[in-house]
């Protein structure tokens, strides 16, 4: 299925909606929230069923990494590894539209799938009252890209969220029109110098003055990409994947969909769905992938995933894991 029809809520942000909204979202639901920057669609960052719903409601052709909101430095410490630059950013600059991009922590609680299957995670602390509150309320990292429909302008108003997504969410918490409308800029601070990774409300001169350097330029052709659309090998396992299988042999482990292999010899069988729910499907995917591929196999059947809905963004992945790789 694309997306489960729901009742949107639309109320101003008060106490008492943002706590029904917190709740919801401990609950798996989807909440619209105001950030600074733009409105924001979000969802438990540490429930992969939660963040394959927001894949489904915006219609999001690929899985992308979503960036993932916390309340300060010290929730995100849980969450990422921080550099001696990455300190100092987010020491200037948080909170506030600066999404940092880091190495995962061991204990790192967002998804798999908020992090399109990498061992790095976007990290931003917003200054937005509304966004803060639900945060705190919440009690967990939110998942959240713009609160549209992909491919459409980004929203600054409620009424611009409700326009695109009624019906698709349980909440919008009306907190004015945002203050930048403008998107956050992202740097990622991985290697020996950060590197821009977006442009956004926080100007590249604004952050090489805090650095005292210049950020680095992001080499698109990186092995190691960590923000969305950069190689055709995107998440790939050491095994090699043999996509749209219909058996599995007794050497081969298998990544089934609604069970068209639970009849094959393979040594190992996860099924994404034994029900065939592409929201189930999208929010079990890379975990499978590593569960299998830590299994010893050599190859990987994967059995047919309908390409509607989520099952587009899950074949999207799965040819990249594929891909061959470069020498």
């Amino acid at each position: 299925m694309a997306f489960t029809r729901r009742t949107t809520h639309v109320a101003p942000a008060t106490a008492e909606t943002i706590a029904a909204a917190a709740a919801c979202l401990r609950a798996g639901g989807l909440v619209a929230m105001p950030t600074e920057t733009v409105y924001g669609l979000a969802a438990d960052a540490a429930s992969g069923a939660a963040v394959a719903g927001v894949y489904a409601a915006k219609g999001r052709p690929s899985f992308n990494p979503l960036i993932a909101h916390v309340l300060d430095i010290a929730a995100a410490r849980r969450e990422g590894e921080f550099s001696r630059e990455a300190d100092r950013l987010a020491e200037a600059f948080w909170p506030g539209a600066l999404t940092l991009v880091l190495p995962a922590a061991r204990g790192c609680r967002v998804s798999l799938l908020a992090r399109a299957g990498l061992d790095t995670l976007a990290l931003r602390a917003p200054v937005h009252e509304t966004a803060r509150a639900l945060i705190e309320a919440a009690g967990t990292p939110l998942a959240a890209p713009s609160a549209n429909r992909s491919g459409r302008v980004s929203p600054t108003t409620a009424a611009h969220v409700l326009a695109d997504l009624d019906g698709r969410i349980d909440w919008i918490l009306d907190g004015g029109p945002a203050r930048l409308g403008l998107e956050s800029t992202i740097v990622a601070c991985l290697g020996a110098a950060p590197a821009l990774l977006r442009p956004g409300a926080i100007a590249r001169e604004d952050i090489e003055a805090v650095l005292h350097a210049p950020l680095a330029v992001r080499d698109q052709t990186e092995k190691t990409p960590n923000a969305p659309g950069q190689l055709k090998s995107h998440y790939a396992p050491r095994a090699r994947l043999r996509l749209e299988a219909r058996d599995a042999a007794s050497d081969e482990a298998a990544l089934d969909f609604a069970g068209a292999l639970a009849g094959a010899a393979a040594a190992a069988r996860l099924d994404l769905s034994p029900s065939g729910d592409l929201v189930e499907a999208a929010s079990n995917l890379f975990a499978y992938l590593r569960a299998l591929d830590e299994t010893g196999a050599e190859r990987i059947a994967v059995a047919p995933v309908p390409h509607r809905g989520l099952g587009v963004a899950i074949n999207d992945r799965l040819r990249r894991a594929a891909a061959p790789r470069e020498a």
